[in-house]
């Protein structure tokens, strides 16, 4: 018997009644909102982010690597002071390329305390030095800023934080493991190598990276569409008295 599932409720990216239904089994891809293509993990952080800063279309906000659809599109509309960056590493970083700020996570062209908001959506497993994107993203937050994303946590490891691909002096890849893993990636058809691997004990790692406090949440929410693997969302608030 084939698999499907449809359930009806309301998209929180948006904010439209829809019926959420897929004949797959994996939710985090396929269970889309049919009317601005948000998928599951989108959904997840469109929910916190009206509940942590409801007054969010009046921040400065820094985007990494959005897909043209969901929530990143009604930033665009709705936000004046939005931002969205890519990475295209043969052109300078600092400026502008097809219409997107020219940014290395790593190293971030921003000034200190630039924004409000700092948000990417499964980004942080494709980054080389994660304590490095974690340091940077802290510096370029006002105090009292959050940084929400998310990545997929790997609720068998042990580790914190596996790499599995390191980028040689010379900008080769060595791989650690037999068989790369590619993701989707919105710039490049040939997908974004997964560089790591991370843990449920990621928590506690990245307060060591940069002195966030962090929270990972995790969802069952069939009313906004947000069920299945890898639901979490990681919200790292920048203390006030730092």
């Amino acid at each position: 018997m084939a698999f499907h599932y449809k359930h009806i409720g309301v998209c929180p990216c948006c904010e439209t009644p829809q019926t959420f239904s897929t004949d797959s089994e994996w939710f985090r891809d396929n269970l889309l909102c049919p009317n601005c293509g948000s998928v599951v993990r989108e959904r997840a952080l469109a929910l916190l982010l009206k509940e942590i800063l409801p007054n969010w279309k009046e921040l400065c906000i820094h985007e990494s690597s959005p897909s043209p659809r969901g929530l990143s599109e009604r930033m665009v509309q709705e936000a004046p002071h939005y931002v969205a960056s890519h990475y295209f590493p043969q052109e300078p970083f600092g400026t502008m390329v097809n219409g997107f700020h020219n940014q290395d996570l790593e190293n971030q062209t921003f000034g200190n305390e630039s924004f409000h908001l700092v948000i990417t959506l499964d980004v942080m497993e494709h980054v080389f030095h994660p304590g490095k994107v974690y340091a940077e993203i802290y510096r370029t937050l006002k105090k009292a800023g959050y940084y929400l994303h998310t990545f997929p946590i790997r609720k068998y490891l042990v580790d914190a934080h596996t790499p599995l691909a390191k980028r040689n002096y010379d900008g080769s890849i060595h791989h650690l493991t037999a068989t790369p893993e590619y993701h989707g990636n919105p710039i490049n058809e040939k997908g974004a190598l997964v560089t790591c691997d991370y843990g449920y004990d990621i928590s506690k790692q990245i307060a060591q990276w940069a002195p966030f406090d962090v929270r990972v949440i995790r969802f069952w929410d069939e009313t906004h569409g947000v069920i299945g693997e890898y639901t979490e969302v990681v919200v790292c608030r920048k203390p006030l008295t730092f």
